[in-house]
C-alpha cells in the first residue's frame, strides 16, 4: 500500500512512514482513500457518491474500511473523503485520510482521527472533523453524502 502511495503522492518532499518505509509527501485524499480502501474510483473528491452509483453500495451507515465522502463547500471546492479505520459509536468514528490539515501539516497523512456526525437526524448528513492544528474538532460542520463500502455489495437506499 505505501508504494500505491508513493506513486499517487504530487509532491517530491520525502518522510519516513511506518516500518522505515519512504513515501511521497504530499499526498491529497482522493489518491490516498483509493489505495487505503480499495474503491477504484477517480474524479474529485465529491464526485465520488456519484461514481460509486450501481458500482459499490452506498449507505449513511458507516463500517470500517467504507470512505465517508463530504461535499464540496465553498471552502472546499474539491470536497474530501476519508477512510473509517473505526465505528466508536453510532455518531462517531474514526478515520485514516490525507491532505486535511493547513499549514506546514498540508499535504500530511492523519491515522485514527475523530469525526462525529452533528446533523439533527443521526444521518451522517453533517459532520465535524478532527482537526490537528487545534487538537480538537473544528468548528465547522460539513455536508456528507455518506458512505462508500467497498465490496460490490448493493445497498437499498
Amino acid at each position: 500500500m505505501l508504494l500505491l502511495l508513493t506513486l499517487a503522492a504530487c509532491g517530491t518532499s520525502r518522510t519516513v512512514g511506518p516500518g522505515g518505509v519512504t513515501v511521497a509527501e504530499p499526498v491529497s485524499c482522493v489518491p490516498y482513500a483509493r489505495a487505503r480502501s480499495g474503491i477504484q474510483l477517480s474524479g474529485d473528491a465529491w464526485q465520488w457518491w456519484d461514481a460509486a452509483a450501481g458500482r459499490y453500495a452506498r449507505d449513511r451507515t458507516p463500517r470500517p474500511g467504507s470512505v465517508l465522502v463530504i461535499n464540496r463547500t465553498a471552502r472546499m471546492r474539491d470536497g474530501h473523503v476519508a477512510v473509517v479505520s473505526r465505528v466508536v459509536s453510532s455518531r462517531e468514528v474514526r478515520v485514516d485520510h490525507a491532505n486535511w490539515a493547513s499549514g506546514a501539516s498540508k499535504g500530511r497523512i492523519a491515522t485514527d482521527q475523530r469525526v462525529v456526525d452533528v446533523s439533527p437526524s443521526n444521518d451522517w448528513s453533517l459532520v465535524r472533523v478532527w482537526y490537528p492544528r487545534i487538537n480538537d474538532l473544528g468548528t465547522t460542520a460539513f455536508p456528507a453524502r455518506g458512505f462508500i463500502h467497498p465490496r460490490m455489495e448493493f445497498a437499498s437506499r
